[in-house]
């Protein structure tokens, strides 16, 4: 028997179902046809997905996609593709996009790095957000975190130059970790002139999430970074 075991992809997220309410069980249902992209083996176009060609925002892992909803209803100049592997969330934020009528938003529901890699015409984001991603907190799952050289990479080819990349942690060691991989990387140059963390940005909204770590306690860091 081969040992295939070498080969086996290592994810940065486990699906955890939950369970979907009645209403986020009905968006997916009926808002899925209008709001959602399905996934095949070809690149999208997507100017042709929102109609237009404006400057595209895209978040990989959005929750339940409140702080998503919010950005683009504050930016209808723009449009935004949200990444999330969670059903509950993806019917959250079809939720929101119907409450909100927001016609400048699309929902994928599959691995971001799988959509990258073939679905996402390169040079074609200008704003990439990374927000809280599971911070994988056990030293023995570091290797499961998505902030890793090759996936840096990979955000390089699919940032236009002079594209923003804008991370986001609650966890000091894995904020020393982006910064590690980001100092590293030849394709991108922080935005911070003392080449660490910047405050955070009046465009993203600050979570319940935060607020809740905030009256912990918590520090959140933003790590804002420019396509070369």
């Amino acid at each position: 028997m081969t040992d295939t075991s070498r080969h086996r992809t290592i994810r940065s997220f486990v699906r955890r179902e939950g369970r979907l309410t009645a209403g986020q069980q009905r968006a997916l249902n009926e808002l899925w046809p209008h709001f959602g992209i399905d996934i095949e083996a070809k690149k999208l176009d997507l100017a042709t997905i929102f109609g237009r060609s404006v400057p595209i925002v895209l978040e990989i892992g959005f929750g339940n996609g409140a702080s998503l909803a919010t950005m683009a209803a504050a930016a209808p100049e723009k449009d935004f593709i949200g990444i999330e592997v969670h059903r509950p969330g993806v019917g959250h934020l079809l939720q929101l996009i119907e409450e909100q009528a927001l016609s400048n938003l699309r929902v994928i529901s599959d691995d971001a790095v799988e959509v990258l890699k073939k679905t996402i015409p390169d040079a074609s984001l200008d704003t990439l957000l990374l927000l809280f991603p599971d911070p994988w907190h056990k030293k023995r799952h570091h290797k499961r975190r998505i902030v890793q050289p090759g996936f840096i990479s990979l955000l390089a080819q699919k940032i236009k130059p002079g594209g923003t990349l804008h991370m986001a942690t609650d966890w000091q060691n894995y904020a020393e970790h982006m910064l590690a991989v980001m100092k590293a990387s030849p394709d991108f140059r922080n935005l911070s002139a003392d080449g660490g963390y910047l405050p955070r940005p009046d465009y993203r909204p600050l979570t319940k999430f935060e607020q809740r770590g905030q009256r912990l306690g918590h520090e959140v860091y933003d790590l804002i970074y420019r396509r070369n």
